[in-house]
């Protein structure tokens, strides 16, 4: 199935990139020649890229990821939000997730867009670390546990 356009990861210009990893690296330096000037720049990083990151991303980031999929992740929304996605939308998303490469950036994304798009608190779970009723179950079971959730009323 072919998503629409407001579903898929957006493309990130090389300018961009470039940008959002030399600030990386500067802040990265900063974590360890100057860790008292952090904070204030890990919040105006933030502020420009609308996500939440905390300066340990920075400081760490190379042991889990390369600089260019951090600076690509940056430069996408952080809580892809679709007021009208719809079940199948879902499904595809989730295809998507187990079909590629949990480090292929395009799989941060999507990962992503599932999480800010269904109220389930675990859904990554439900896809990587599955209970037993969904182990090698499809896209269309995963999806179906996850609309089922309902939070508890206190």
């Amino acid at each position: 199935m072919d998503l629409r356009p407001e579903l898929l990861p957006p493309p990130v210009s090389r300018e961009r990139l470039a940008e959002l990893c030399r600030e990386i690296e500067r802040i990265a330096d900063l974590a360890m020649k100057h860790p008292e000037a952090v904070d204030e720049a890990v919040a105006a990083f933030n502020a420009m890229t609308g996500h939440d990151y905390g300066a340990l991303c920075f400081a760490e980031y190379d042991g889990s990821r390369s600089l260019e999929d951090f600076a690509r992740e940056a430069a996408r929304p952080a809580r892809p939000q679709v007021s009208d996605i719809t079940r199948d939308e879902l499904v595809e998303v989730v295809r998507r997730l187990l079909e590629d490469p949990p480090d292929s950036d395009n799989s941060d994304y999507y990962l992503r867009l599932l999480e800010a798009n269904v109220s389930h608190p675990r859904v990554s779970d439900l896809l990587f670390h599955p209970p037993a009723e969904l182990r090698n179950a499809s896209a269309e079971r995963i999806v179906e546990a996850a609309l089922r959730y309902r939070p508890i009323a206190l």
